[in-house]
């Protein structure tokens, strides 16, 4: 029998630090996707914050606090990053918990490093902490999180993972490159 070696999304890989940013892998304990039936919108949401103290997020915006989040991830779906959920009547649930890489860009630049790789209105009036959109980082389909203040949280596809690292590397190189001016 083959000994199987666990190995996250950036297995090694960061975090990297850049002039005064840094890129962190995050490792939500389990990823699940939510999507509530028709008409199962409010039980579905109070049976989710019931369990993990999160209501079912409005369109891109997220809900709860780091180790206990929802995402809005699509129309009538959501990304719960937390704990493993107990089955919830009136939805579908699918386990993602391998399915993403997910990090973290912190640091005076961080909104300026991403403007570099995703079309979003980043600008704090627009996209503030709490909000969540599934958008183009790169090349690549993801989401982005504004958690706080110049600090971001970015999924993509687990098998995007590396390229995901090498955008980002460049756009903090950048980044940093026009604050040694």
């Amino acid at each position: 029998m083959v000994d199987l070696i666990v190995k996250t999304p950036c297995n090694g890989m960061t975090p990297r630090h850049i002039g005064r940013l840094t890129l962190s892998e995050v490792l939500p304990e389990a990823i699940t996707s939510l999507a509530p039936f028709q008409g199962q919108e409010k039980p579905v949401s109070d049976a989710l914050k019931k369990q993990i103290g999160a209501a079912f997020p409005k369109p891109n915006r997220a809900t709860g606090k780091p180790g206990a989040r929802v995402l809005w991830s699509g129309l009538g779906q959501a990304l719960v990053l937390g704990p493993a959920l107990k089955p919830i009547k009136g939805a579908a649930m699918t386990d993602q918990s391998d399915a993403y890489a997910c990090v973290e860009l912190k640091g005076q630049g961080a909104r300026a490093a991403l403007a570099r790789i995703s079309p979003l209105d980043l600008r704090e009036s627009v996209f503030k902490t709490g909000h969540a959109a599934r958008t183009e980082i790169a090349h690549m389909s993801g989401l982005i999180l504004r958690s706080g203040a110049e600090r971001y949280q970015l999924m993509v596809y687990r098998s995007m993972a590396q390229t995901l690292l090498h955008d980002l590397d460049s756009a903090m190189q950048m980044v940093a490159a026009r604050d040694a001016l």
